[in-house]
């Protein structure tokens, strides 16, 4: 049981588990170029949080840093976000500054103004994004008939399986206060595993937990920062989900992501009961039966959370299982994944977006995206959640995003980077850590 005399140590030990977690989703986030640009195009809304009403307009704000250059000509288009512009233009900076006059909305949704301008024969680039109502935003994606009952049975059917949990000791980690497994137990069926690192405290005891799920991508997996907060009193549980090991050399996962996971999201889209993301999501389950399976676990305290595809998979988790009392989700993918059907930006993998949907937008595409669209689970989460995005998100538009948060009922707080592209800044780093700390206080102080 986690002690509150105890409570500062653990804040430390809860900051480092969450730190590495931001690495998780390096394939779909943006990579930070450490070299300068030779210049850089700022834009900017003129409201300082970016949002407006329905039918007000906005203007943007361009300024160009780097070398000294007058009169430089840039050129800009303006549109819903992930959609063709509806307006294009010209526009001479004088001392590099600038405004562009955009217009508004008529209806919720975001408003991005993308501007280029061409030195020494090198395109830059720079945008921004305002949002109206986002508020109001609602969610395109349509419940399925028999959506409950599918996952009802999906649930049912990854629970007859025996976890047969392997635990094999990672020595040269295990030194100190913590023991550091490789982990791997069975999935949906008998020749399918997850695999992990488990992170628990060797001083007996009840431990809380928490399950990090990861974004996008095929790698490997060390438990990052878990083995110092498992020092602090907390068991952890980091998962991959592709039914492989986690410890293979970086060329082996390489070789899948370009190989035989290339495309992985979109496996068997035609077909609800084989689409790639059930067995995940099975996976993801029977993860939290593994932490409810070792005694030393508490018994009550657990947490899930996730960036992009992890925060999908912590929306999905909690929605299914009760067992989850708060979760964190940032920029979740898989969210409102029809709304280009109806002329808006959907979620990653952007199936239905305009230059797939020719590929993809068949019916019974549309209707297996639906027993798996983030907005349709975000109706049935009960717990308290953390959520956070920025409006420059291109991977995990806000319009999608939008449509998720809208979609909860249960006790939320969420923090919005304006100029937020799809990876995680300090801010949010910050006041997530603040959020889990809070609830694990308030837990800590009822047992």
């Amino acid at each position: 049981m986690l002690k509150l005399n105890r409570f500062k140590k653990y804040t430390l030990g809860l900051f480092l588990l969450i730190f590495p977690f931001l690495s998780y989703a390096q394939n779909l986030v943006d990579s930070v170029d450490k070299k300068p640009a030779e210049i850089e195009i700022i834009v900017t809304a003129d409201h300082v949080d970016w949002t407006y009403k329905t039918g007000e307009n906005v203007n943007f704000k361009v300024s160009v840093r780097g070398k000294q250059l007058e009169d430089l000509k840039i050129s800009y288009e303006i549109g819903p976000e992930k959609m063709a512009a509806g307006k294009k233009g010209t526009l001479i900076l004088a001392n590099g500054i600038g405004t562009i006059t955009a217009g508004t909305m008529k209806s919720p949704g975001f408003l991005r103004c993308i501007v280029s301008a061409k030195v020494n024969n090198k395109v830059y680039t720079g945008f921004a994004t305002a949002g109206f109502e986002p508020e109001k935003i609602r969610a395109t994606a349509e419940v399925p008939n028999g959506f409950l009952s599918f996952w009802n049975k999906a649930k049912a059917d990854a629970a007859r399986i025996p976890l047969n949990t392997q635990m094999n000791l990672i020595t040269e980690r295990s030194g100190g206060d913590v023991n550091v497994y490789r982990v791997s137990f069975q999935n949906n069926q008998l020749n399918s595993r997850i695999y992990g690192i488990l992170c628990i405290p060797k001083k007996e005891g009840k431990y809380p937990a928490f399950i990090r799920f990861p974004g996008a991508g095929v790698r490997s997996y060390n438990g990052g920062g878990s083995l110092s907060l498992a020092t602090e009193g907390m068991i952890t549980l980091d998962i991959g989900i592709h039914g492989i090991p986690i410890n293979l050399d970086a060329e082996v996962y390489n070789g899948l992501l370009q190989g035989a996971l290339s495309g992985y999201p979109l496996f068997n889209l035609d077909n609800p009961d084989q689409y790639y993301f059930k067995r995940v999501i099975q996976g993801c389950l029977k993860s939290v039966d593994l932490i409810y399976s070792l005694p030393q676990f508490d018994g009550s305290t657990l947490a899930v959370m996730g960036s992009s595809q992890g925060g999908a998979l912590s929306i999905i988790t909690t929605a299914l299982d009760s067992r989850i009392k708060y979760l964190v989700a940032l920029c979740p993918a898989l969210s409102d994944l029809t709304g280009y059907l109806h002329g808006r930006a959907g979620g990653w993998p952007h199936m239905f977006s305009p230059t797939n949907i020719e590929i993809h937008g068949t019916p019974g595409k549309i209707k297996t995206s639906s027993f798996y669209d983030v907005a349709n689970f975000a109706r049935l989460i009960k717990v308290p959640g953390f959520y956070s995005w920025g409006f420059n998100d291109e991977t995990t538009p806000p319009t999608s995003t939008y449509a998720v948060y809208n979609n909860i009922s249960a006790p939320k707080e969420l923090f919005i980077v304006p100029e937020g592209r799809h990876k995680i800044y300090q801010q949010q780093r910050e006041k997530y850590t603040s959020w889990i700390l809070e609830k694990a206080r308030v837990t800590a102080a009822l047992k």
